[in-house]
């Protein structure tokens, strides 16, 4: 294991004088070193962004949010101001660590019962899977408690982008081409991502200028806008009557929002998670995430076991899943101290043997009475469909805080339809609750209820210092994939870039361990020998990260290949 350690820095309280300007690369550039701030992101734009908050005086935080606007723009099928997501942040002057939940919420008129019988397909392009939107609630929550800049100024970024327009690169235009079939079936889409008929070719600038004017109100009129003023209503109108196409044959359903739950909606601070971890501290998102739990309780069974290579990094991953699917959701009562506690790893650990052991794994008992070796008998949870999309981005300044930010509208495109006139997708996150009929299933949904989620935003210490920060889209593979990435770093040795770049596989307690194609072509031969069964999944994950090196220097990480590759950017080289 190679730790790394962060000497004690002063910390600063007022803003210092911006670096002078600096030329910006106008390539995406997945590893950078430097002083005074780092980002990284999925976009050019947005990490541009960010750096530019951070170079004008701006916190981790103030970037962030700009990142998260531009990403809104530039990445509008994974993100946007109508979706949601959580934040893990260190807050250097007080020396702690803050999370913020901006998760969406299902309506008061939704029931247990209401998502049962529909196919899932048709519950993702519907108002019924629009969930009320937590992302504008979170801007503002973290800018007011956090923030040295107003949410009129980390947005504007974000409008000069929508305006001026982005370069459409291979991403985009495949997602957009991936969803042309429901696209076109809804007016206000069709004309916004559908221009001629068709998606934007590469390299062709594509512009938005309603988001832009939607973000220029937004700014002026503050988050009350959104919960209960005009854009409110106008949300709600489009999930209650979705712009159909005339002649559409799409069965689209209508939602159930109604302005009072955009009234009633509150971003929320939380305690985030904490396990110690081969010395170090790591910092998570608890629940409605089960990222903070499952990453957590997985590094515990690692750290439980004689060694920790593949084969126990797919059995403790294994392990943790059959436990959240039994436990964590957004509920009174889960039990997410023992679940995260030693004795209940060391009872999991005791069923990690040399061989893959039977599918599916069955839950554990987390009651805080422990034996050496307990033999579960409760039943598995079937893992639950999730979008493979959404965003992460990380960001530290020049005053050592840091964040990891998730932000997501679900699935790719969330549910196709755009707010008319207003240049935004909404989201189908409510489809992240179990269908059902499941009874005793902590994920089913329920009014004001947040549906579970995978997002891992998440924090490593050492010796009280943030030395990393990572995360990932990927719906359910987000978990496997930070998982993965922490192995890889601080079990296997490899540097954060390789960490980052090696390939990937996902156990989520399936029959079958999901990996890319270049971890069969390593790996498979070994691991099938130990029992795991293997399936093709071409892309897992599109992680971000930066790692704290010490004396001011920061390494910002993100994919040079996964989904287009990624953006690292640091303010001074």
């Amino acid at each position: 294991m190679r730790r790394v350690i962060v000497p004690v820095a002063a910390v600063l309280i007022t803003l210092v004088p911006a670096a002078p300007a600096l030329a910006e690369p106008q390539q995406k550039v997945p590893v950078a070193e430097g002083y005074g701030g780092a980002v990284a992101t999925v976009d050019l734009d947005a990490s541009k962004a960010a750096i530019s908050v951070l170079r004008k005086g701006g916190n981790a935080v103030d970037a962030a949010v700009a990142a998260g606007a531009v990403l809104g723009v530039t990445e509008p099928y994974s993100s946007g101001l109508a979706g949601g997501g959580f934040m893990v942040y260190y807050d250097a002057r007080q020396r702690k660590v803050f999370t913020i939940d901006g998760r969406e919420t299902a309506p008061q008129a939704m029931t247990s019962t209401t998502l049962e019988g529909i196919p899932f397909e048709e519950g993702v392009t519907s108002g019924l899977s629009a969930g009320v939107p937590g992302t504008v609630a979170n801007w503002d929550l973290a800018l007011r408690r956090f923030g040295t800049i107003s949410l009129k100024q980390a947005l504007q970024p974000a409008v000069d982008v929508a305006a001026n327009g982005f370069v459409v690169d291979q991403t985009f235009h495949n997602q957009t081409a991936a969803n042309a079939a429901r696209f076109k079936d809804f007016t206000s889409t069709a004309q916004l991502y559908l221009p001629n008929g068709a998606p934007p070719p590469v390299g062709s600038v594509f512009k938005n200028p309603q988001l832009a004017d939607t973000y220029r109100e937004l700014g002026k009129r503050g988050p009350g806008w959104l919960y209960g003023g005009q854009l409110g209503k106008e949300i709600v109108a489009t999930v209650k009557q979705p712009p159909v196409t005339p002649g559409s044959t799409r069965n689209v359903r209508p939602g159930l929002m109604e302005l009072s739950d955009l009234r009633a909606y509150r971003a929320l601070m939380r305690e985030p998670t904490k396990i110690s971890y081969n010395g170090m501290d790591v910092y998570g998102m608890a629940p409605p995430s089960s990222g903070g739990s499952t990453v957590g309780e997985a590094l515990n069974i690692l750290e439980s076991l004689p060694e920790a290579g593949l084969h126990e990094y797919l059995e403790a991953s294994r392990l943790a899943f059959a436990d959240r699917g039994k436990y964590v959701g957004d509920i009174p009562g889960v039990p997410l101290k023992e679940l995260l506690s030693d004795g209940f790893a060391k009872e999991r650990a005791c069923l990690v043997g040399d061989a893959a052991m039977p599918h599916p794994a069955a839950p554990g008992s987390p009651d805080g009475s422990y034996e050496p070796c307990a033999q579960p008998t409760g039943s598995a949870t079937p893992v639950a469909d999730e979008g493979p999309e959404t965003t992460h981005l990380v960001v530290a300044d020049r005053w050592g805080n840091v964040i990891a930010y998730n932000l997501t509208i679900e699935s790719t495109g969330g549910n196709g339809i755009v707010v008319p006139g207003r240049g935004v997708l909404l989201n189908n996150e409510l489809t992240d609750f179990t269908f059902g009929p499941a009874p005793g299933d902590p994920n089913l949904p329920g009014p004001g209820k947040r549906p579970r989620s995978s997002m891992a935003p998440t924090l490593v210490f050492d010796d009280g210092r943030p030395v990393l920060a990572a995360g990932s889209p990927g719906g359910s593979t987000i978990i496997t994939t930070v998982l993965q990435i922490l192995l890889n770093r601080y079990e296997l040795g490899m540097s954060l870039p390789d960490a980052l770049a090696a390939p990937r596989a996902t156990q989520r307690n399936t029959a079958q361990t999901q990996a890319e194609q270049a971890f069969l072509d390593r790996y498979r031969a070994e691991l099938e020998a130990r029992g795991h069964s293997f399936a093709l999944n071409p892309e897992i994950g599109a992680a971000t990260a930066l790692e704290l090196l010490g004396r001011g220097r920061i390494q910002a990480v993100a994919e040079p290949v996964r989904r287009g590759g990624g953006s690292a950017m640091v303010v001074r080289p």
